[in-house]
This record gives C-alpha cells, structure tokens and sequence, in this order.
C-alpha cells in the first residue's frame, strides 16, 4: 500500500533553457547532456553517450548534475603571494578605458587637482607599502601584513576620499589599487584567522567589483568556514549567475562552454547542510496546518480520490470488497442506532459504520468513510470495550483493517499500525493484514520491517500475489530491479490478469532495453482492461524509451481521455513535448511556445490532484528554467510553499526543500548582483 515518491528530474531541456534564459537549476540539470554532446563531437574525449530521458513514472531517479573537470574551489595556495594580487602601478595617462573605472569612482579629493609629482609620490608610496605587505606574508606575519596594506589604503583615502562614490577617469588607476589591496588585506584576515574582517574587506570589494572572482571565491570558503551554509549558497549562485552571463552567447547557440565556477559536489555539500533545518521548519508549518484544518495536528491530507481507488485496486480483494458494499445498498437505507448505551447497541452501531464506511468507499466519497471507520474504532476502543467481540462474524476484524486503511490514508503511520497489530491478533494467518502493515512501514521508511513483514506474509502464502506485488515495490526503492522482475513474473503466473503486475512488470522491461516483452506485458494488460487509462500512460512510456514522442503523446492524451482524472498522463505529456527535437518552423519562439504547453500541462496535472508531487518537480523546474523577470522566478517559490503544504512522505519533502531553498538563493543571489531579470539574450 507504500505510496513512495516515484519523481524524476527534467534532464533533457537544455536547449530550451538556453533560448530564453538559464537557471542555476537548469545549468547542473543539463550539465551531463552538454558535457556529453561535446565529447560525441570529439572521440578523444572519453564518457561519450546518449543522454537518458525521463517520464513522470521512472526506473531510476537521476539529477543528471557532473562534476565539472579542472575546478579547485577548496585548493587554497600558500606559494609566495600566489593568491593575493600585485598592486598595479599606472600612471594617469590613457586610463578613461580602464576597467576599473566602473568599481570604484573619485573625482580628485578635496584639496584640488593633484600635480603629477604628488601623484607620482603617492604611487611610489603604495608600490613601497605593497612591497612590505607581501614580504610580510611570505614570513607568514600575517596581521603585519594587514596592517601595512591598510596604511596604503589610508594614503589612498587622504590623497583621494571620494572613491567608491563616483566614477572619473582621473582616479581610475586609485580605484584598482583600492580593490587589490582591500583583497589582499582580506587574505591576509582570512589567513590571521580573523574571517569577519575578511568578509567585510570581501564584501566591499564586491561592491566596487562584481566580477572580482578571488575575493568571491574567498568570501564562499570563509562563509563555509563559518557554517553560514545559506549564505555560501547565495555565494554559490552569484557565482553561476555571473559565469551564464558571461557565457549567454555559447549558452543561447549550444556552443561548448567552460565549467562552471563552482563544482557539482560543492552545492550538493552546501545544500546537505542547509536542507535538514528548511525540512524541519516545513514539517513544523505542516503539523500547524493540519491542527488548523481540526485534525488536532496529527497526519496529512488524504490523496486524491483517484490514487485511493488505484491503491485500493492494488489488492486482489478489491472486487470482493466491492460486491459487499453493493450489495449491503446505498447510505441512505442503512439502519443502524444512532448512539450506544450498552455493548450490545455499541457492537451494532460499529458495524453499522464500518458497513456504512465501505459503502462510502464504493461510492468515491473516502473523506465520509475515514470518518466512519475512525468513529467505529474509537467506539469500541475507548468507549465499549469488549463490544468488539459482540460483532456479527469477522466485522470486528474488518473494522480494525478499514480503519488502517483509513489512518494510513491520512499518513497517521503509528494510528495505522495500532489497527493492523490489533487485526493481525485477531486474524495471524491473514497475509493480507500483513502486506497493509508492510505498505505502512514502506511510507515510514522502516524498509527492514517492512521486508520482513513480506517475508512473513509469505511464508503463510508462498502465493500471496498482494504481497508479491507490493513487496516489487519495495525491491524497486532499494534500486532492485532484477528482484522486482522476478516477484512481479511470480504475480502474473499466479494470476494472469493481474493488470496492474503486469504494467509495473512492462515499465521494468522497457527500462532495462527490453520493448519486445514490455509490449507483450501490455498488450495482455489491455485485453484484460481495454479501456484502462494507466495501460495507454504506460504504453506511451514505452514509446518514450524509444524515442518517439509523437507517438508517446498520442498515447498519453488517449489515457488523459479515458481518465481526466489521472494525473501521470498529463506529466508524462509534458515530458514529451520538451523531449521532442524543434523543427525551426516559427524561429526561435518555438521552443518557448511548447515551453508553455508543457507548463499548461503540468498546471493541469496539478489541477487533478494537488498532491502530485511530480508535477510540481517538473513544472517548478521548467517555469524557473523559463523565468525572465525575477517575479517569475519568486513565483516559482510560491509554488513550492504550496507543494511542501501538500507533502506526504519525508522523500518528497526533502526533495522540495532542496528546490525551493536553490530557487531562494538564486532570486537573492540576482538581487544582489542587481540583475532585473535572469534574460540572457
């Protein structure tokens, strides 16, 4: 009954992103692919291949980030001054081009113009002054250092005080001689362990500079040193920010660039340390929610009416079930006491609502049915005890199994085990209490118990199909395809119109190079369920594998019709669009145009179900990638405040906080580099 998050990321999009403008998301995202295309063009290169696409629903789950080649972000150098910057000496003479020019300003200080001997003391000074703070460092007297280079920048502050605050020809060549030794005065902080004054002499140089690559790279390792993990991913971003405008001409025309200034592991480490508080505050805001909406803080909101009818369908009892509540008539003709004054009127009102409860379950209206079941449970639980015995047949045991399933529903894990413990003392030969227990523990991440639950089941059924099914499921979040394989063969063989075996039996095959079988699985999954949504979303998957988006899609808006309700379809959908090569009819908008149907589409899947997950990876990854104005991007945030609301398990909730926490810092890493927009053209 696990409802394990199952999303993958958008690998495949690169193109698109570099047409209208590049997330930082969307810059590792693609950074496999690029890496790649370059070496198929180069055969010396090693690692060549062809990049993997993804589908809402996928073997293996890949963020498709790489290491780039030749980056040392950690490798500080302690050689001679090797790091810190050799104060230029120029004179006044042709300096209206130079670039320091736009960091720093000065017009002359207050004591008028100066002469060109003064000038020239000045700089015989500073090249003095220079010439001792680097011998100082050499000799590791690093506070020394520090102090010699802050007298020269007091000289340039006496000889000139207007820097910083205007731009002037005139005192370009002070402007770079203020940056360079505000930078090395900073080294000389960071390595006299004193980071707070780095930080600051850092900071001021990036005011003046933006573009200053050491006192950046210096500012993000002592933000690191500090712990201030959000702040070093701000950092981070800026970083990348700055190296896609610099290269937006390569990244808009596909063209190779360098790698990106700051590695792949870096910003997996940084965010490690970030994410776990951002989850913490996020399961915080969803218990204050949840007490809110009267649920006295406790589980989540049940998933939509259409994933409880596709679990429910999971177990091979379902039609049984079914036919009971058919047959025990519609809500209206039940006939039960309206309270319960002694065991024998509570024994008669629990198995009225446990009755009434299936009914609501075969009629769709689950929230009226979690309410029965938890009404009957607590009844006999807290109120009657003993009346439970007083149950016509096996309804104190059915009671205490849809009253699991009901708490399970609602993520109220420990509530949902209490029922099935209680299930499994009344019935311990039933192997199907025992899967449901297992589907618990699968959401709670307690995989071991969850296996040997299974094992349990079926060593009282070596045939127990439920249990075989549901424990592939678990073989396929270990990354135990072969395993899955062979329970869900072991399935189709016990019961050959075991439709949904068959399909996840289809989506192994075809991810393991094998579309001859997965076909074969499916077209036996149609003849049993013709007109079955998932059979035609997971026959477009196969096409998907294959390459054939037009056909892919064909399939995915077949299986939108016959259920609107299924969200996969409109993801899968969405995938292929972005997954299929641009004809260049309609120029260069044409990558943005099917851009904003697959976000029509994901939008959609989303207006289906609220708690899909993978809608919400796939659209905010592809509105950020697509965002121009920074208003797009803040509303990819909202987006994601919304998702972590709708969370169900603690995968997706990592997963999110990791999203939204990058989508944070590249808006704060753009406002402080002062970009209106992430427009690249």
């Amino acid at each position: 009954m696990s409802r394990s998050a199952n999303t993958t990321q958008m690998l495949v999009v690169g193109g698109l992103a570099a047409a209208a403008s590049v997330s930082l998301v969307y810059w590792y995202l693609g950074a496999v692919e690029r890496q790649q295309q370059q070496q198929q063009h180069d055969p010396k290169k090693p690692g060549s291949g062809k990049s993997k696409k993804s589908t809402s629903r996928d073997i293996s789950s890949s963020s498709g980030w790489s290491t780039p080649p030749g980056s040392s972000h950690n490798n500080q150098q302690n050689n001679a001054f090797s790091e810190e910057e050799q104060t230029p000496l120029v004179g006044n003479r042709g300096l209206a081009g130079d670039g320091g020019k736009d960091a720093a300003g000065g017009g002359g200080g207050g004591t008028g113009s100066p002469t060109k001997s003064e000038e020239k003391a000045l700089h015989a000074r500073i090249e003095e002054l220079d010439k001792k703070g680097k011998a100082l460092f050499k000799n590791k007297q690093f506070i020394d250092a520090a102090q010699t280079f802050t007298e020269a920048l007091d000289l340039i502050s006496e000889y000139d005080d207007s820097l910083g605050t205007s731009a002037s020809a005139s005192s370009s060549s002070l402007s770079r001689q203020l940056i360079t030794l505000l930078n090395n005065r900073s080294a000389m902080y960071e390595k006299a362990n004193m980071p707070e004054l780095a930080l600051d002499d850092c900071s001021t140089v990036l005011e003046l500079e933006v573009h200053h690559g050491k006192a950046r790279t210096r500012k993000l390792r002592i933000l690191e040193s500090l712990k201030r993990w959000y702040d070093a991913l701000v950092e981070i971003c800026a970083m990348q920010l700055l190296f896609m405008q610099a290269n937006r001409t390569n990244l808009r025309m596909g063209l190779p660039t360098p790698p990106p200034p700051v590695p792949q592991s870096k910003m997996e480490e940084v965010l490690a340390q970030v994410v776990p508080e951002e989850v913490k505050k996020y399961s915080e805001l969803v218990l204050k929610k949840n007490a809110a909406d009267g649920d006295g803080g406790e589980g989540r909101p049940p998933p939509s009416s259409y994933t409880i009818l596709q679990l429910l369908k999971s177990y091979t009892g379902y039609h049984k079930w079914m036919a009971a509540a058919a047959q025990d008539g519609a809500v209206s003709s039940m006939k039960f006491p309206e309270q319960a004054t002694d065991l024998v009127s509570a024994a008669d009102r629990a198995t009225g609502l446990w009755k009434r409860g299936r009914r609501h379950v075969y009629d769709g209206n689950y929230k009226a049915a979690m309410a029965d079941f938890e009404e009957g449970y607590v009844l006999i639980q807290e109120h009657f005890p003993g009346a439970g015995d007083l149950m016509e047949g096996d309804g104190y045991a059915r009671l205490l199994e849809w009253a699991g399933m009901g708490r399970h529903w609602q993520y109220r894990l420990d509530a949902a085990t209490e029922c099935y413990e209680k299930c499994i003392a009344l019935e311990p030969q039933n192997p199907l209490i025992l899967v449901k227990q297992a589907g618990v523990c699968m959401d709670g991440s307690w995989q071991a118990k969850a296996m040997h639950l299974f094992e349990q089941a079926l060593k009282l059924d070596p045939k127990c199909v439920d249990a075989l099914l549901h424990r592939s499921n678990l073989y396929m979040i270990q990354g135990k395809a072969e395993s899955a394989k062979q329970d869900l063969e072991k399935c189709v063989q016990y019961n050959p119109n075991h439709v949904m075996a068959r399909l996840r039996l289809a989506s192994i095959l075809a991810a393991t190079q094998d579309p001859a079988n997965a076909k074969k699985q499916l077209d036996a999954a149609e003849r049993v369920e013709p007109n079955s949504s998932d059979v035609q979303s997971y026959r477009g998957e196969l096409f998907f594998t294959q390459n054939q988006m037009d056909e892919a899609r064909k399939q995915f808006e077949k299986a939108m019709q016959l259920e609107p309700k299924n969200p996969t379809p409109y993801v899968n959908a969405a995938m292929a669009i972005l997954n299929t090569p641009p004809t260049g009819a309609g120029g260069p908008n044409a990558l943005q145009i099917d851009a904003q149907a697959a976000i029509r589409l994901l939008e959609q899947a989303l207006e289906v179900d609220p708690q899909f997950m993978a809608a919400y990876v796939q659209l905010g990854q592809l509105k950020l990638g697509t965002a121009v104005e920074l208003s797009a991007a803040r509303e990819v945030i909202d987006l994601y405040d919304r998702a972590l609301l709708n969370c169900r398990t603690p995968e997706d909730l990592k997963e999110l906080c990791s999203m939204r926490i990058l989508a944070v810092a590249q808006v704060e890493a753009a406002t402080l580099l002062k970009m209106e927009s992430f427009n690249l053209q």
